[in-house]
C-alpha cells in the first residue's frame, strides 16, 4: 500500500501513511483492510471508506469461497487429503512463529512476562479466550497508569516473586470451571452470524488471534469444526491473497454452505467497518492516547499465550509421525530466516504430492 499510494500515486505522504497504520492498529479488526478503508476515506469520504474496504477484501473472499466449495466437494479424495496433511505441519509452524514474533516485540519486562504466564494459566484453566484478551489489556492499562500501586496490587505484577500475578487471571479459569467437552449446537443463521460478529468485534492485534478464537468458539465451544478442518481452513487463508480474516469465509462454507460463508464473512468484517467509521473523528486522540496503546500491548501479550497454546494443541492433533515433526521444525527455522509463508505452504503441498506418488501401490 505504501508503494501504491505514497510512492506511485502520491495520495498520501509518509507521515500521514504511518499515522493511518497506527490508527488501524488501535481498533479491532484486520489492520490491512482497515488501512485500505482509511485511505479510501481520505480520498472520497464515507463512500470511499466502504468501496476501498470491499475492493480490498472481496477478491480474497471470492477465491477462498471457491476453494471452500472444492474442499467440500472433493476433500474426501485421497490426493486432496494427502496435500492437506502435508500442509498441516507448516500451518503449526506459522502459528508458532506468529506468537514468537509478537512475543519478541511486546514481552520486554517482568510484568509483561507475568501477564503472559497469567494468560496461559487462565486459558488452560478454562477461562474464555475473549475474556483473557480483554482482561490482560485492561490490567496493562492499570499497570502503566500506576493505578495498580494505588490499589495495592503493585506487588502482584511487579514484585520480586512476580508469580502472584497468575492468581488474578487464573481466577478467571477457576470461575469458569473445568474445561468441558464441546456440545454441538445447531448452526442456525442467527447463531452463526452472532458468533462471527463476536469474534470480529474483539480481534485486536495480530490477525493470527483469529485462529485461537476460531478454535475456542467453533471446535471446543460449539463443536462445528474438527481440528483437521480448522488446520485446513488456516492453510487456505494463509496461501491465498488478502487478509487472513478470509479464513472465516472458508469456515462458514464448511459449516453451512454458501449462506454460512456469507454470514461468517459479514460477521467477521462488519465490526472493522464500524470501528473505522467511528474512530475517524477520534484519530488524533487515539494516536496520542497512552491508554489505547497500553491496552493494545496487553492484548498482544495475551495473544502470544493464546497462539502458543493453539500451536501446541494443533501440533498434538496433526504431528503424528517423525516426518511431520521434522517438517514443522524446518518450516519454523525457515520462517525465522524470512522465508514467506505462501512458499512454505506450497512446499508442504508439493512434498505431500511427491510422497503420495512415490508411495508403493
Amino acid at each position: 500500500m505504501r508503494d501504491e499510494f505514497v510512492r506511485r500515486r502520491a495520495w498520501l505522504d509518509d507521515a500521514a501513511f504511518v499515522d493511518l497504520v497506527g490508527a488501524a492498529n488501535l481498533i479491532p479488526g484486520p489492520t490491512s483492510t482497515e488501512l485500505a478503508m482509511h485511505i479510501g476515506h481520505r480520498r472520497a469520504g464515507r463512500a470511499g471508506l466502504v468501496v476501498a474496504g470491499l475492493a480490498f477484501l472481496l477478491p480474497a473472499v471470492l477465491i477462498v469461497a471457491v476453494l471452500a466449495w472444492l474442499y467440500v466437494e472433493q476433500g474426501s479424495r485421497p490426493e486432496v487429503g494427502a496435500i492437506l496433511t502435508g500442509v498441516a505441519p507448516v500451518v503449526v509452524a506459522i502459528i508458532a512463529h506468529a506468537g514468537w514474533a509478537i512475543g519478541r516485540t511486546v514481552v520486554r519486562s517482568r510484568s509483561s512476562a507475568v501477564l503472559l504466564g497469567g494468560a496461559v494459566v487462565a486459558v488452560l484453566a478454562g477461562a474464555p479466550e475473549i475474556v483473557v484478551l480483554l482482561g490482560v489489556g485492561v490490567v496493562t492499562v492499570l499497570l502503566r497508569s500506576g493505578l495498580t500501586r494505588r490499589l495495592g496490587f503493585g506487588m502482584v505484577l511487579g514484585g520480586s516473586g512476580g508469580l502472584g500475578g497468575l492468581g488474578g487471571l487464573g481466577g478467571l479459569g477457576a470461575a469458569a470451571g473445568p474445561i468441558a467437552a464441546p456440545v454441538v449446537t445447531a448452526a442456525t443463521p442467527l447463531v452463526l452470524l452472532a458468533t462471527f460478529l463476536k469474534i470480529g468485534a474483539v480481534l485486536f492485534g495480530s490477525g493470527y488471534v483469529l485462529v485461537a478464537l476460531l478454535r475456542s468458539e467453533l471446535v471446543d465451544g460449539l463443536g462445528w469444526l474438527t481440528e483437521t478442518q480448522l488446520l485446513d481452513a488456516i492453510a487456505v487463508g494463509q496461501a491465498t491473497p488478502g487478509p487472513l480474516f478470509s479464513t472465516a469465509t472458508f469456515v462458514g462454507y464448511v459449516i453451512a454452505g454458501p449462506v454460512g460463508a456469507l454470514l461468517a464473512t459479514v460477521g467477521v468484517f462488519l465490526p472493522a467497518f464500524v470501528a473505522v467509521a467511528v474512530s475517524i473523528p477520534l484519530l488524533g486522540r487515539l494516536r496520542r492516547s497512552r491508554q489505547a496503546r497500553a491496552f493494545l500491548d496487553g492484548v498482544n501479550i495475551a495473544a502470544v499465550g493464546l497462539l502458543g497454546i493453539v500451536a501446541a494443541q494443533l501440533a498434538i492433533a496433526s504431528l503424528r509421525d517423525p516426518f511431520a515433526v521434522t517438517t514443522a521444525f524446518v518450516a519454523f527455522g525457515l520462517l525465522l530466516r524470512g522465508v514467506g509463508t505462501v512458499w512454505l505452504v506450497a512446499a508442504g503441498a508439493a512434498i505431500a504430492v511427491i510422497r503420495l506418488v512415490a508411495a508403493p501401490g
